[in-house]
C-alpha cells in the first residue's frame, strides 16, 4: 500500500525576502555544528545511480562552501560523511545559504533561492502524506498480522484517497508555477510513480515555459511522455534487440508468436521471482497454441557481484525456457528506457502483429488474458 512519496518531502524550506542581482554562478554557503569539523560534505547530482557531477567541501569552523555554475536549475543532493541520508536541493545561479542540522540533513533550512522557496509549497503537500504513510503503515501491518483483511483493505482505500488528494494539489501547484524547474521535478516524480494520467501530464508539460521545457528535467519529462505514448495499449510495441545469454542478438520482430509477452524481470527482484512460477505455468499451457515470451532482464544492479552469473542461475532455477535477453545494465538498460520501465516486474502482451493489447498483468489475470487471446 505504500506509495513513493516525493523525493523532497522531508525538506523544510524558508522563503527568502532578498532581492539580489542575478549572479553568473551559484554560491552555496552552509553552517553546521562545529563538532563536525573535518567531516566532508559532498554535492552530487540527484541520480545517485548515474553520478555525473560531484564536488566536496570539508567542514571548517562549522562552515562549508560550494561555488560553480549551472546551465539551468536542477536537482542535487548534499550528503555528509558519517551521516545517514541526504538533503536534496535545487542549485540555481544564486547566492544561497543553508543551515544544516547534524542529526537530520533533511530538516536543513535554505534561503536565497526562488526554486527552493517553491519546494516549500510542495513540502506542505507531501509532508502530511508522509506522516500518514508512517502511521497508517503501522496500522496496516498490525491488521495484516491479525489477519484482518477487511481492515487492511479499508486502510489501503483511505490512504489511496489521501494520496490522490495530494496529487491533485501537486498538479494545481505545478500549473501555477509553470516557470519553475522545481515544478518539473514534481511532475517527473508523478509520471514515474504512475500517479498521473499521461494526458494530464502532457497538459501540464505543455503549460511550462520554454526555459523549463529545455531544462534537463523538462527534457526528461518529454522523453517519459513519448515513451508512455509509445507503449500505451493500442500502440505497436517499440522494436528492440538485445543479447541473449550466449551473446547472440535477439530481435523482438523475430520471436513474435500469435501472442507474445515481453517480461521485464531480474534475478535480484523478489516479486519477479515469486511471479515466475505463474509465468512458467502459462507458458507451458499455451506455448503450443502460439504463445511466445521474451524475458528482458534488468540484472546489473550495482550490488550484484556477478550479474551475468546470477541472471543465468535464476533462468535455470526458475525453469525459464523461453527467449531471454539482457544488457546487464540495471534500469539503464536501453530496452527498459524504451519501454519506460520504472519498476519490475512489468509485462506487455502483444498480438500477432506486435500491437500492445494489455500491460502489467500478473497471476490469474495474466492467464485469463492469454486464454482469451488464444482459446
Amino acid at each position: 500500500m505504500i506509495k513513493k512519496i516525493l523525493l523532497l518531502s522531508g525538506i523544510v524550506l524558508v522563503a527568502s525576502c532578498k532581492n539580489e542581482e542575478k549572479t553568473n554562478g551559484y554560491t552555496l554557503n552552509g553552517t553546521i555544528d562545529a563538532s563536525l569539523n573535518g567531516k566532508t560534505m559532498v554535492l552530487r547530482n540527484a541520480d545517485l545511480n548515474n553520478v555525473t557531477f560531484t564536488d566536496s567541501s570539508v567542514v571548517k569552523d562549522g562552515k562549508v562552501s560550494f561555488t560553480g555554475s549551472v546551465t539551468s536549475p536542477d536537482l542535487y543532493v548534499l550528503t555528509l560523511e558519517g551521516a545517514a541520508g541526504g538533503m536534496p536541493i535545487v542549485l540555481e545561479n544564486e547566492t544561497m545559504s543553508v543551515t544544516f542540522y547534524k542529526d537530520s540533513l533533511q530538516k536543513s533550512v535554505v534561503t536565497g533561492s526562488k526554486e527552493n522557496d517553491i519546494f516549500k509549497l510542495f513540502r506542505d503537500i507531501s509532508d502530511p502524506i508522509r506522516l500518514k504513510n508512517q502511521s497508517m503503515g503501522q496500522a496496516y501491518m498490525a491488521a495484516r498480522t491479525a489477519g484482518d483483511t477487511a481492515k487492511m483493505n479499508a486502510i489501503q482505500a483511505e490512504y489511496q484517497k489521501i494520496v490522490d488528494e495530494g496529487n491533485l494539489k501537486n498538479q494545481e501547484t505545478i500549473k501555477k508555477y509553470n516557470d519553475a524547474v522545481t515544478s518539473a521535478a514534481i511532475l517527473e516524480n508523478l509520471i514515474k510513480t504512475k500517479s498521473i494520467e499521461t494526458a494530464k501530464a502532457q497538459e501540464l508539460y505543455d503549460n511550462f515555459t520554454d526555459a523549463v521545457k529545455t531544462s534537463r528535467m523538462g527534457e526528461s519529462i518529454n522523453t517519459l511522455l513519448n515513451s508512455e505514448k509509445a507503449t500505451a495499449i493500442g500502440s505497436m510495441a517499440p522494436e528492440f534487440s538485445a543479447p541473449n545469454p550466449d551473446g547472440e542478438t535477439i530481435a523482438l520482430k523475430d520471436v513474435l508468436g500469435k501472442v507474445t509477452i515481453i517480461d521485464f524481470w531480474a534475478a535480484w527482484c523478489g516479486p519477479c521471482r515469486r511471479e515466475n512460477p505463474n509465468v512458467v505455468k502459462v507458458y507451458e499451457k499455451y506455448h503450443e497454441k502460439g504463445l511466445e515470451i521474451i524475458g528482458v532482464s534488468l540484472d546489473g544492479n550495482p550490488r550484484q557481484k556477478d550479474a551475468k552469473a546470477e541472471w543465468l542461475a535464476a533462468i535455470e532455477k526458475d525453469n525459464l525456457t523461453w527467449y531471454q535477453v539482457s544488457n546487464l545494465n540495471y534500469f539503464n538498460d536501453p530496452v527498459a528506457k524504451l519501454y519506460n520501465i520504472q519498476a519490475i516486474p512489468a509485462t506487455f502482451i502483444l498480438d500477432s502483429e506486435g500491437k500492445i493489447v494489455a500491460k502489467n498483468l500478473r497471476g490469474d489475470a495474466l492467464e485469463a488474458k492469454i486464454a482469451e487471446l488464444l482459446n
